[in-house]
């Protein structure tokens, strides 16, 4: 009797100290998910800014400028982290598409408030990258723990789901064209 009670006792034991892992797993993928949102924030910050620098030299990029407003509104208004990873995208191609107006006008290449802005923006888009790594890294080890036997079958009883990874979508995995 002695031997099932000590079998049994481990059996609840390794449950526990599974369970526990996983919790720990899920939130460093959340805190790691909030720190991307950190930088998003300040990214989304910078932008109107950096429009209405924009703005007085380009005015006819009305167009450009419209759209990186509507993909920062989008972004603002995501619920789920698919569709902050959609409307992130899309954010990201509309900026490459304003540096690119950006290009054709040397005033306002020249301008120091821009130029300001450019360099804080482009700080921040290491801070992003950097946190996207970090939160794919942290989702990939929960990812593999909830799918692993026999860690699985905490993960099932408890319902623990996959997380999505950020990835490149698009725009984003074009060459980027350099003009001197």
């Amino acid at each position: 009797m002695s031997f099932i009670m000590i079998f049994l006792i481990l059996i609840v034991l390794w449950g526990v100290l599974t369970y526990n892992k996983l919790v720990t797993l899920r939130g460093r993928i959340d805190n790691s998910w909030a720190q991307i949102d950190v930088q998003l924030k300040r990214r989304f910050d910078l932008i109107p800014n950096l429009v209405s620098s924009v703005k007085g030299y380009a005015k006819h990029e009305k167009e450009t400028l419209e759209e990186v407003t509507a993909s920062r509104t989008k972004y603002l208004s995501a619920k789920t982290p698919e569709e902050k990873l959609g409307a992130n995208s899309e954010l990201s191609g509309a900026l490459s598409r304003l540096f690119a107006v950006a290009e054709s006008y040397p005033d306002l290449k020249a301008n120091t408030n821009f130029l300001d802005l450019q360099t804080q923006l482009k700080d921040t888009e290491d801070k992003i990258s950097y946190s996207r790594q970090f939160y794919n890294d942290t989702a990939m080890k929960f990812n593999i723990a909830i799918v692993k036997v026999p860690t699985s079958i905490i993960a099932g009883l408890f319902g623990f789901k996959d997380r999505p990874y950020f990835k490149t979508e698009g725009e984003e995995r074009e060459n980027v064209e350099v003009k001197f």
